[in-house]
């Protein structure tokens, strides 16, 4: 979901076109080229909204990591169902790259979250 609104946001910034291809086929990704770092970017940026999203959600910064790559495995298998196995060094690159950021920033969003204070009612 995220992705594909970064994406919406990439066609009004960019003039890029909206298509299925964009999240699930390694077309588009291609770290050589400048329209390549479009949908690049909006990859890791999305990753960047899924460490924020497991500080919300996961709360823990044990589960980060399970989280993370149990995200990316499902991803792997949508894309292989929609557009058949990735088979770019691009796509891989990006990809594990994005899952990287989003375990480590998560467990850095998660643990900053564990050790806040707890506010107590002052009368």
């Amino acid at each position: 979901v995220v992705l594909g609104f970064i994406f919406q946001i990439n066609h009004v910034m960019f003039a890029t076109s909206i298509t299925m291809d964009r999240i699930f086929t390694a077309k588009f990704l291609d770290i050589w080229s400048a329209m390549g770092w479009i949908d690049n970017a909006a990859v890791l940026m999305s990753s960047f909204i899924g460490s924020l999203l497991l500080a919300l959600i996961v709360e823990k910064s044990k589960k980060c990591l399970d989280f993370s790559v149990t995200l990316f495995l499902i991803h792997i298998v949508l894309c292989s169902i929609y557009g058949g196995f990735p088979s770019t060094w691009d796509w891989w690159i990006i990809h594990i790259l994005g899952m990287i950021m989003m375990v480590v920033l998560g467990e850095y969003f998660c643990s900053k979250r564990e050790l806040s204070d707890i506010p107590l009612l002052v009368l």
